[in-house]
């Protein structure tokens, strides 16, 4: 028997028992479509975390007050105090050469007013560093002047949700807005970034000088000289980042002189590490999902199995049939995973559509990402014709074995 012959024979076969056919391939249409759902939400999160990865920077340290005992030995909250100060940022840049950029800054929220408009908003006094180790660009206007830094003049740069709340179309630059009750003057403002890794609105911000939110907007909180509530800074070479850590860490315990064994009243939190626990978590949820993904796709190719023995069975004497007008046991044999491989692809096809829109629908209706690709697809398809190949086998060996006569005499 040739190929044609091979696969007509198989599908008149299942014609015969259609309904039989078609509730055996349903176990292969949902594995595929679990598949391709569950690979394409293990894609999706992982490009999420690229993102984030980007959004963070991956060459980066964050530098935050660290929490010190109090009177009778409680502990304080980091929050309740500031043991970081600009000194300490000058420190590292002047210090440790294989820092790029380091920059101190402080935050809080406040009330935005400009004419009749008005939000509640965040601002951050930051230093100059501060725009490029996070990504930020000024879209209209310009930036801070030198002199701004240094002289607490009141002048603000918005993000692009703060500026749209307040200026609708127009750009806002120049215009007077306040914060609180201190007028500034924008001078600019920022390209949108979007959606921040952790789900917060990274437009919805107004920066200013670090020295003038010191002074104009924290000044009733008696801050200490010079103290800011985070440090950052980026190194040029990602492989420095841990040895940097080491130096940065080192460098504070000696200006904050604390002794040894003593414990430290700073915390640096190295983002690629954070970065590195979230991607083996993905990956590891990823691996899950393709394994229940695999379960579904066994249990249908056991399936196959099953009623492909069944078939084997009810067919002996059609077996014993061909077997002695000429037949050799690999025609039969070929014959038989013919039929389950076209039961396995059939159902693969049909699976790969409902994955499809599933994969669709998943990301149209949830807050689960969702990135389907023909790699997706090809890889579903590979897996319904090895599913039927793999389970197919065993019943069309054992029906090439049958003895003609013992079979035509049943």
């Amino acid at each position: 028997m040739n190929f044609t012959d091979i696969i007509r024979t198989a599908v008149f076969a299942l014609r015969g028992n259609w309904m039989r056919s078609a509730l055996t391939s349903l176990g292969v249409i949902i594995g595929i479509a679990a598949v391709i759902v569950m690979v394409s939400v293990g894609q999706g999160t992982q490009q999420e975390i690229d993102k984030l990865v980007s959004g963070l920077g991956s060459q980066r340290l964050d530098i935050s007050p660290g929490s010190r005992r109090g009177p009778g030995g409680a502990r304080q909250g980091a929050s309740s105090f500031f043991t970081l100060t600009e000194g300490d940022a000058e420190a590292i840049r002047e210090q440790i050469p294989e820092v790029q950029y380091v920059a101190g800054m402080l935050r809080g929220s406040t009330q935005v007013v400009f004419a009749e408009n008005n939000a509640s908003t965040s601002w951050q006094g930051v230093q100059p560093d501060y725009f490029a180790i996070n990504g930020w660009t000024v879209a209209q206007g310009a930036g801070f002047d030198p002199g701004d830094y240094t002289s607490a003049n009141k002048v603000a740069i918005l993000g692009e949700t703060t500026r749209r709340t307040l200026f609708g179309e127009e750009s806002g630059v120049g215009q007077t807005i306040r914060l609180g009750r201190v007028p500034f003057t924008v001078v600019g403002t920022l390209a949108p970034k979007g959606q921040g890794g952790f789900g917060q609105d990274q437009d919805d911000v107004v920066m200013v000088p670090l020295e003038t939110g010191r002074r104009r907007l924290m000044g009733a909180m008696g801050l200490p000289a010079g103290a800011v509530m985070q440090i950052a800074l980026t190194v040029a070479n990602a492989g420095d980042l841990n040895y940097v850590q080491g130096e940065v860490e080192s460098l504070l315990r000696q200006r904050h002189r604390i002794g040894p064994g003593d414990e430290d009243d700073f915390n640096v939190r190295n983002i690629s590490e954070i970065v590195a626990t979230r991607t083996a978590t993905t990956n590891l949820m990823s691996k899950l999902l393709g394994a229940v993904a695999t379960i579904c796709l066994v249990i249908g190719g056991i399936g196959i199995m099953n009623i492909m023995l069944v078939s084997v069975t009810e067919r002996i004497k059609e077996i014993g049939l061909r077997l002695a007008v000429g037949a050799g046991p690999s025609d039969v044999r070929r014959q038989f995973l013919a039929e389950a491989m076209l039961i396995s692809l059939i159902g693969g096809v049909i699976g790969i559509a409902i994955g499809v829109v599933g994969a669709l629908l998943v990301g149209q209706f949830s807050e689960l990402p969702i990135a389907l690709n023909g790699k997706v697809v090809t890889l579903a398809a590979a897996f319904s014709v090895a599913t039927g190949l793999f389970f197919g086998y065993y019943p069309a060996r054992k029906a090439s074995q049958l003895d003609p006569i013992e079979a035509l005499r049943q």
